[in-house]
């Protein structure tokens, strides 16, 4: 399975504000073919699983599998840029965190073109007896033009629940893990869910920006502005093309397959 390697073409300055945590990764001109390919690569198993894909190139051949994944793929400028704010915080989670996001929801999808509800991604952290679960609520933005109203959004999202992961959010992953076969870790959700209860000292937060302009000063200040008891993560992924940079990689992505 492919990897993004982010600090391959990236390079991430971590410092702290306070008691919480800010990230910025930029990339520079001559690494964004680098993240180019190496989002190419990623960006089918967000939205159809190695298996399925296989499965299409065995009954149907290569085009069997570009037709499938154009089938999947959004059409929209708009949809395209949240789904790939998405993808990309995903990575971020799995490559550079403690925690693990096993669950690409972009596959689940109903409408290629519609937004998906509920929290962004939720990232998982459990003890090797499974005694202990923590929980990464994330809320993943992508505008070419970062602004301070789109971080007020992702704020009141990751302050809804009482800043927990929502009650449908956590379903929605124990079920599809369940039906992946980790029982142990789609259990663990579960017993947290309606057993013990979740308190807000197992989650921290994940603000992602995915922009084409700096996003430093914005994160910066929604994590001075936080007067809640939960830790703050922030990062800002800068690409100077971002709304090319995407289009590309959807694009490409197709043709790709179609070779």
């Amino acid at each position: 399975m492919s990897v993004l390697s982010i600090t391959e073409w990236a390079l991430e300055k971590t410092e702290n504000v306070g008691s919480h945590t800010l990230s910025l990764l930029t990339v520079d001109d001559d690494q964004i073919a680098v993240g180019h390919q190496k989002s190419i690569a990623v960006l089918s198993d967000h939205y159809v699983s190695e298996q399925r894909l296989s499965r299409a190139f065995e009954t149907l051949g290569k085009s069997g599998v570009a037709n499938l994944l154009r089938e999947k793929l959004p059409q929209t400028k708009r949809i395209r840029s949240g789904d790939f704010g998405e993808i990309l915080a995903t990575e971020y989670i799995n490559e550079q965190t403690d925690y693990d996001a096993p669950i690409k929801r972009l596959r689940w999808k109903t409408n290629r073109d519609m937004p998906m509800l509920g929290d962004d991604v939720i990232g998982l952290s459990v003890d090797c007896n499974g005694a202990s679960i923590l929980f990464l609520k994330t809320e993943a933005k992508s505008r070419a033009s970062l602004s301070q109203p789109t971080i007020t959004v992702a704020r009141e999202s990751l302050d809804n629940e009482n800043g927990l992961p929502s009650s449908h959010a956590l379903t929605f992953v124990a079920e599809r893990l369940l039906e992946l076969g980790n029982e142990k870790l789609s259990d663990a959700i579960t017993f947290a869910q309606l057993k013990t209860g979740i308190r807000q000292d197992q989650v921290k937060h994940l603000m992602f920006a995915f922009t084409g302009n700096a996003p430093g000063r914005y994160l910066e200040t929604s994590l001075k502005e936080y007067t809640g008891p939960i830790p703050q993560i922030a990062v800002g992924f800068r690409i100077t093309t971002h709304q090319a940079f995407i289009a590309s990689v959807f694009n490409e992505a197709l043709t790709v397959n179609e070779s």
